[in-house]
């Protein structure tokens, strides 16, 4: 792919513009290979760019909405760096035909678990958000416009279901975005974003960017997203109202806000600026990225940001309560990938501003985030949890744990990788391994949602000093939700590391889970996995299928498919195809 920047002769980009606009108005169904590589052609008209603009077609437009506060400039993607990006997976050897024998039959078993959820969801609750897996009801908890359907379009292209994919295309070509379809009120844009936009996305990379009727949505969808962003700072209203938005009634972002869903639509809003050279989206994350940069010293734990912010000033410094977990997540968790999707290696560069965020809050979260557990085989791992602090002498550490954070070791391996800081990668190693003890050691092999453990007093005093062998002080929160974090960061430790072991601990996963969470139609969530046998809860949440169920299916694949070093997932587990 040529540098961005490069001068181009007028008659190539003329060019270059006309065939693009000539392709994307077809609609190509594409025979999607099995392994998606780089050595497809690039998914996007080269610089200079002439904006990708969806053909009319009779749907709700929200580019026709009036503008109330009009952005000036639009700040545009940096030229790609010089310099390649440090390799991230390791260089697997030819496996032995045992090996291969066994991963074989594990992926077609966990395929076999998601084409029983995916059938059943097709008959009963076909173009709703959820199916129930109990009563075989459904669901609409994000927006009504299929978030199931939507949010596995590219797990269909994944494990080959090219009839079921282009059944599902057929449905989703049927949502129009407009502000009356949407089921409840307000709408959760953080959701959204990261599983509609993302899914869309995600599956016109993986058709090798031919299917065009992928990126009409994907642009439609993002039209709309991003008047949720005029307000007078252009920080985004996340919990938003699109028949008032319609209307024309002028927006305010909240004073009330919470991190994760401020700070969590770089990868998104970069890629679609990528595949059509319309630069608000990037402008508007790159909005947030600045306001970020510009405080992070200011916070009462200089490197991090608190849970709870200000969205209308913005103001993210008030808050005392901080963690890697839940409301806070993937505003750490795309740093490290966003500079990995702008490959921008330039001191001056947007992308520059990511890694060093990056290694900002990596860092400040090794020294009070992380803490390793005491445990009866006195295992040497790590548990990310949550302080309170009004200032860094003052931080109190709760030495809590939720399954949600487990992705933080993921996080930590491939930021290593990215930014050859090898410190990181043996942090995301412990991280993974404390979740995969932690699943191993509770009563059904299932980790719960909350939990308190017991602190040493430093990682290199830990001795186990109890007569009985109950590790956990309390668990706060007994279900488990079908997340998908445990197995996404011993996904990505595999894939780094090349470690074998983490393909059994996967297994081992897979088998505790789908053994207590089976139903008729496919799999629910469990109310209660401290108890012998857990009772079930009638719902089966969008990333069963689009997250988890991926990252074991993938764990089990071979190591080119989805390669860490060719596609950046998004933290619903869609994969982003990184420009070269």
């Amino acid at each position: 792919m040529p540098r961005f920047g490069r001068r181009w002769g007028s008659l190539l980009v003329v060019t270059t513009i006309v065939l693009f606009f000539i392709v994307s108005h077809k609609k190509v169904v594409p025979n999607v290979p099995t392994q998606f590589t780089t050595t497809t052609p690039i998914c996007a008209p080269p610089p200079p760019w002439q904006p990708y603009e969806p053909p009319k077609n009779g749907a709700f437009s929200w580019r026709d909405v009036p503008v109330n506060y009009p952005v000036e400039s639009l700040e545009r993607i940096p030229f790609l760096g010089a310099d390649p990006m440090p390799r991230v997976q390791y260089s697997f050897p030819r496996p032995s035909s045992r090996s291969e024998a066994i991963r074989k039959e594990r992926q077609a078993a966990v395929k076999k678990t998601f084409q029983k959820a995916w059938n059943s969801y097709a008959a009963h609750a076909w173009r709703k958000d959820e199916l129930a897996p109990i009563s075989g009801g459904s669901k609409n908890t994000f927006g009504g416009w299929g978030a199931t359907l939507v949010d596995n379009l590219d797990t269909l292209l994944i494990m080959e279901m090219h009839e079921e994919f282009e059944h599902a295309i057929e449905a989703v070509m049927d949502i129009d975005f407009s502000p009356e379809s949407a089921t409840k009120g307000i709408i959760n844009m953080f959701e959204i974003t990261i599983r509609y936009l993302g899914g869309l996305i995600a599956a016109y990379d993986l058709t090798e960017c031919k299917d065009q009727r992928l990126l009409e949505m994907a642009v439609r969808l993002g039209d709309m997203i991003y008047t949720s962003y005029d307000t007078p700072n252009r920080m985004p209203i996340t919990r938003w109202s699109p028949r008032k938005a319609a209307s024309g009634k002028k927006q305010f972002a909240a004073d009330n806000g919470i991190l994760a869903e401020m700070s969590s639509s770089s990868l998104e809003f970069t890629r679609l600026s990528q595949l059509t050279g319309d630069m608000r989206w990037y402008d508007a994350s790159s909005r947030i990225i600045k306001q970020m940069e510009d405080q992070v010293s200011k916070t009462k734990l200089e490197g991090l940001w608190p849970v709870g912010i200000d969205v209308a000033a913005p103001n993210l410094t008030p808050g005392s309560t901080f963690t890697f977990g839940s409301m806070a997540d993937s505003a750490y968790e795309y740093l490290g990938k966003t500079y990995q999707l702008l490959r921008a290696a330039s001191s001056t560069s947007m992308g520059n501003r990511y890694r060093n965020l990056y290694d900002m809050a990596m860092e400040a979260g090794i020294k009070h985030l992380l803490f390793r557990p005491k445990v009866p085989d006195n295992a040497d791992i790590l548990v990310a949890t949550t302080v309170k602090a009004n200032s860094p002498s003052s931080a109190q550490r709760d030495n809590s744990g939720e399954h949600l954070a487990c992705f933080v070791g993921g996080m930590y391996a491939l930021g290593g990788r990215l930014t050859s800081n090898e410190k990181h990668v043996e942090i995301g190693r412990k991280l993974t391994d404390g979740c995969i003890w932690l699943y191993k050691n509770s009563p059904n092999g299932i980790m719960p949602e909350k939990f308190t453990l017991f602190s040493c007093p430093s990682p290199t005093d830990c001795e186990w000093d109890r007569g009985d062998k109950d590790f956990y002080i309390g668990v706060n929160d007994k279900r488990y939700l079908l997340r998908p974090e445990a197995i996404e960061s011993v996904f990505y430790l595999y894939r780094i590391t090349g470690d074998p072991s983490l393909q059994e601990a996967a297994w081992d996963m897979f088998q505790a889970i789908t053994n207590y969470t089976t139903t008729e139609y496919a799999n629910a969530a469990l109310k209660d996995v401290m108890k012998e046998d857990p009772p079930k809860e009638d719902s089966m949440e969008s990333f069963w299928m689009a997250e988890t169920l991926k990252y074991f299916y993938l764990i089990f694949s071979e190591p080119e498919l989805i390669s860490l070093d060719d596609f950046v997932f998004n933290t619903e587990a869609h994969p982003f195809r990184i420009p070269k």
